[in-house]
């Protein structure tokens, strides 16, 4: 009680405080300047931890070598980015990497939508919260640890083996591991809350009563689903297929555990240059950065076809 009595003096003391209390009466004397406190921060940690080594990368993909060997003189060049589209070795991981993160992220749209409207459509509000910890759950270990969960799953010996056996569907175990299969349930797994939040939030917010008004027009599930449900959702499919695209073109654990040969993606050729010499950092430097900005190209526009496409819809 007296440390608290103390600590309240002591807040008391600093708030009247004259060059504290002139200082936060100058912060805070406008709106722009209230907005200029509060976004200082966030937009220092954005430039600092993720603008910033962006374009350190962007910088060491045009250079000859990094690092550079003391008494060296370092180069700029375009070498590195031409390396890429002068040899087709590189362009088979690097396609197959963009095909598997469409077709993955139009599996978790399928697989999460329905899971996403029922919980914001059929469950109670008072529950919602708590269906949505249990989701939340799995998500608060590491990806390699999940990775490993769906390795134990599909396994020769896993549990669904096991129970396809159990049930005499199968007499030996189907190989599950290491294919284009066992990665695509380990990214869709691994994926899945980012695309389930976004479509929440967005079915969250939709008015029960229009359904209602469509079905009492005489509107069947399938209809209120196509004319109502779905355009008033696409700004959250727009967001969570965006978010899942752009995790999906960057792992490289999962694929590496889960995939085959016939799955390599372009991020285990990008690390394959950092795991060498530094002489060819920059070419992996500058082969990330030519995956980010293919995805990102994507990315944009996936999202003015989206943008065109509701527009269309509200007229």
């Amino acid at each position: 009680m007296a440390e608290e009595t103390s600590d309240r003096t002591f807040w008391g003391r600093l708030a009247s405080w004259g060059p504290y209390h002139a200082m936060m009466r100058l912060a805070t004397a406008s709106p722009r300047r209230q907005f200029v406190v509060l976004a200082a921060f966030p937009i220092l940690w954005i430039l600092t931890q993720h603008l910033g080594p962006m374009l350190q990368m962007l910088r060491v993909s045009l250079t000859d070598a990094y690092p550079v060997a003391p008494g060296v003189e370092q180069h700029f060049t375009l070498e590195n980015y031409a390396r890429f589209f002068g040899d087709s070795i590189f362009w088979m991981p690097f396609f197959r990497t963009l095909i598997f993160a469409g077709v993955f992220t139009f599996c978790t749209l399928i697989i999460t939508y329905p899971v996403a409207y029922f919980l914001a459509r059929h469950v109670s509000r008072k529950n919602q919260m708590l269906f949505l910890l249990l989701l939340l759950i799995p998500f608060w270990v590491g990806e390699i640890v999940r990775t490993y969960a769906i390795m134990i799953l599909l396994g020769n010996t896993g549990a669904v083996n096991l129970a396809l056996k159990t049930l005499g569907l199968i007499d030996r175990p189907i190989p599950f591991m290491y294919t284009s299969f066992s990665m695509g349930v380990g990214i869709v797994y691994l994926t899945a809350l980012y695309m389930l939040l976004p479509l929440y939030s967005a079915l969250e917010k939709l008015p029960k009563s229009m359904n209602e008004a469509a079905a009492d027009l005489g509107a069947g599930a399938w209809t209120r689903f196509r004319r109502v449900s779905l355009p008033l959702t696409i700004e959250g499919i727009s967001s969570g297929c965006t978010l899942v695209f752009l995790i999906s073109t960057g792992f490289y654990a999962t694929p590496v555990l889960l995939g085959g040969p016939s799955t390599t993606v372009f991020a285990e050729t990008i690390a394959g240059f950092f795991h060498v010499a530094g002489d060819e950092w920059p070419t992996g430097a500058a082969f990330a950065t030519i995956m980010f900005m293919a995805a990102l190209i994507i990315t944009t526009v996936f999202q003015k076809l989206m943008n065109a496409l509701r527009k269309g819809e509200k007229k």
